[in-house]
């Protein structure tokens, strides 16, 4: 890779990081978006999506309702950052790779985003199975923090090995 393509790119994952930044609240929203259409998928119990408040709303027609803010906190947003960076570092140097590096930083990204929706997922299940006060406590502090470590782990070793991975001869 020539110096010019090495700048472009480079400097098109740093303004894709300050992106992510400045339009985190953007990103959260279409966050819960996700949210509440996989849930549609798994529930009959009634969501509802507040995008504008990055909230989605499910057991709508339970006994308990219950709803989900997703703070800046809770975004796979900042999960991304790293990925990024650590891509810059790989391809200034070893421009050469760069191809193979942007496959990595898609699929790693992927898998960060699912992760999330997952994490999601395993809350609103414990909701559902323990009530409020204890299945969020499960869900969020516990076993959702637990798959979100494990699935920024997995992420990032999947992104590594994608990416140093030696061609079939």
């Amino acid at each position: 890779m020539t110096r010019f393509p090495l700048v472009a790119a480079l400097s098109a994952l740093a303004a894709a990081g300050v992106v992510v930044v400045l339009a985190e609240r953007f990103y959260r929203e279409l966050e819960v978006r996700l949210a509440g259409a996989i849930l549609n998928l798994f529930t009959t119990s009634g969501v509802y999506v507040a995008p504008d408040r990055e909230s989605v709303y499910f057991g709508l027609t339970s006994a308990t309702p219950f709803g989900l803010r997703m703070t800046p906190e809770c975004s796979s947003a900042f999960l991304l950052l790293p990925l990024l960076v650590v891509t810059m570092a790989m391809l200034y140097f070893r421009p050469s790779n760069a191809r193979r590096l942007f496959f990595s930083l898609g699929i790693s990204a992927l898998v960060v985003v699912l992760v999330n929706q997952l994490r999601i997922l395993t809350i609103v299940g414990l909701v559902h199975g323990f009530g409020t006060d204890e299945g969020y406590y499960w869900g969020h502090t516990l076993l959702g923090s637990m798959v979100s470590v494990f699935g920024g782990a997995v992420s990032i070793v999947l992104f590594v090995w994608l990416a140093t991975r030696k061609k079939k001869a």
